[in-house]
């Protein structure tokens, strides 16, 4: 069966199982290196603890972007104009979306996120913060292209995917997203968007294995939904949250690592970790200046404007919808 959740659909079986997270555990279980999506770390209590990560000592990118927000208020409103439909990919708690919104004077605000009671929470908030501005939240895996209310299919869009979540992806994937925003937000449409700058590795991986264990929480947490949601027997106490500097691909990886060898089940299926083996959970790609712009027009958006915060250790970058060209 399939339920409505505002605009979107979710697929769910006659037991109430999302269907496209529990193809996405099976599947990445059976691989030789056990992987799963790291969208799915973003349940209710997932997304609970991001916002608890944003705030830990080590984790500067909410910190710099924040930063960048409160200071070049003035640029994104020469750069992005007044009267967009602000498309919000990811919400989560909108809390950075004030600075933004309170810059540029938005015609409406359309908050998509994956969770849905945690996203409609955040918007009833915005809402009362904005109490002039139409707030329309979508519950949609933004990972498709999602059809926005009709209210706004006239407006012209700005798409705003702040925290460089985009590095949670590898390239492929990320290139494929951005498509999907374009398909989403139309052809007209900008986006603005954070990436994270490749920096000093101990300062990266400390922001992803903080020493109040948050970040440890937040990843153990997709073991714990497993669980739940999947019927799975995964002993969770004997798995340890594991952050790892990748130099081939920059990116820090988040995995869940075997303390012991053991076996369990998800869905009926049968699996086993040895002792050292792990579930890769989380991606993030750290970029330079050049990296972030072939990405950004491999997935046929144009970089028009780049902010730095004040220690440049994090990027937010404007981008138009770019032309399809017949001839280079």
């Amino acid at each position: 069966m399939t339920t409505k959740t505002g605009l979107a659909l979710v697929d769910r079986d006659d037991d109430g199982v999302d269907r496209a997270f529990r193809n996405d555990v099976l599947e990445g279980l059976a691989q030789p290196q056990k992987a799963v999506p790291a969208r799915w770390l973003y349940d209710d209590a997932g997304s609970q603890l991001f916002e608890d990560i944003t705030q830990v000592e080590e984790y500067y990118p909410t910190r710099a972007e924040t930063e960048i927000l409160q200071q070049r208020g003035a640029d994104f409103a020469a750069a992005i104009g007044q009267g967009r439909a602000v498309v919000e990919f990811g919400s989560g708690s909108s809390v950075k979306t004030p600075l933004l919104l309170s810059q540029i004077e938005p015609a409406a605000y359309v908050p998509l996120d994956i969770a849905g009671d945690f996203l409609r929470a955040a918007a009833a908030d915005l809402a009362a913060k904005f109490p002039g501005l139409p707030v329309h939240p979508v519950e949609a895996d933004f990972m498709r292209r999602v059809e926005l209310p009709e209210s706004v299919s006239d407006m012209p869009k700005l798409g705003f995917f702040p925290g460089s979540t985009i590095g949670n992806m590898v390239p492929r994937t990320a290139v494929d997203l951005l498509r999907t925003m374009r398909e989403t937000l139309g052809a007209s449409s900008k986006l603005l968007i954070g990436m994270d700058l490749i920096k000093n590795r101990e300062v990266l991986k400390a922001a992803y294995d903080d020493a109040k264990g948050v970040t440890a929480e937040f990843n153990l947490n997709l073991a714990r939904r497993i669980n739940r949601e999947l019927g799975g027997t995964i002993p969770v106490e004997q798995l340890a949250h594991e952050a790892r500097w990748n130099d081939d691909f920059a990116r820090i990886e988040m995995h869940l690592v075997a303390q012991q060898d053991m076996a369990f089940e998800v869905a009926g299926c049968e699996f086993s970790l040895k002792k050292g083996e792990s579930i890769h959970t989380e991606n993030s790609h750290k970029f330079s200046r050049r990296s972030g712009s072939t990405l950004l027009l491999a997935g046929g958006w144009t970089p028009v404007e780049r902010w730095l915060d004040s220690e440049e250790r994090f990027s937010l970058i404007l981008a138009e919808a770019t032309i399809a060209r017949s001839a280079p």
